[in-house]
């Protein structure tokens, strides 16, 4: 099966994680209704909760059940599985030509969801970076330190990897990686610069969500971004061996 051949009868399947997000994924959907409707899309939303144990679950259904012209469903997790699986679940339960994961905790603005919506067809991927930055400077230098490891060992120069990056939802399906960690979005997007797919960068701001602490320093964490570096380090020895 090829990329055409995949039947897609929206233009966009929005998939919105969500792990405890009470009080921010009432106000994630609105947003994604507001930049839908002025990027002209057709769309649904796929609210993916990761076993929360707070009323995010509750207040998905409440919104769902007011608004039954919304093409919106839950999918809840028995057990947490992390972003990265649900990532790519989530693409395989879509139906959207186009496959965009916007965050439950309501860190993109209607703004920057409309400038990257509105580049859908012009490249197969549309890859944010932020213009704008306001994350604390330890964070700040954690992500640049990651993009120049990957653009290092992958030979790219992407501007960054860890963004919502609006996808063609096959590619996905097809290409994706199978990390748990916070990198899988920098492995899918390496393994399908590497197969030709065309490419476009959007800048957009960067909206700090309060009271937040990154989990991006755990063990489990850098293990698991070791793994990807490692994976995109080994890919590109092999092209380079075998040209495949």
């Amino acid at each position: 099966m090829s990329a055409g051949d995949l039947q897609s009868d929206l233009d966009v399947t929005f998939f919105v994680p969500c792990l405890n997000e009470e009080a921010h994924v009432v106000p994630t959907l609105q947003t994604i209704e507001r930049a839908a409707a002025r990027a002209g899309c057709t769309y649904e939303v796929i609210v993916w909760d990761d076993h929360s144990t707070d009323a995010t679950p509750r207040l998905v259904g409440e919104y769902a059940a007011a608004r039954p012209d919304l093409n919106l469903r839950l999918e809840r997790n028995e057990r947490t599985l992390g972003l990265a699986r649900n990532y790519v679940d989530g693409a395989f339960a879509g139906r959207g030509k186009w496959y965009k994961i916007v965050n439950g905790d309501n860190a993109e603005t209607e703004e920057d969801l409309v400038a990257i919506l509105s580049r859908r067809g012009t490249a197969d991927i549309v890859i944010p970076y932020f213009s704008e930055d306001g994350r604390v400077a330890g964070r700040r230098l954690l992500s640049a330190v990651f993009t120049a490891l990957v653009n290092t060992l992958s030979g790219l120069r992407l501007r960054y990897y860890n963004g919502a990056v609006l996808h063609l939802r096959y590619n996905v399906m097809r290409w994706h990686s199978d990390t748990y960690g916070f990198a899988y979005q920098a492995e899918i997007l390496v393994r399908l610069l590497g197969e030709g797919a065309t490419w476009v960068e959007v800048p957009i701001r960067h909206v700090e969500a309060g009271g937040r602490v990154s989990k991006a320093l755990t063990v489990k964490n850098l293990l698991s971004v070791g793994h990807s570096l490692l994976q995109i380090l080994l890919r590109r020895l092999r092209r380079f061996l075998f040209k495949v």
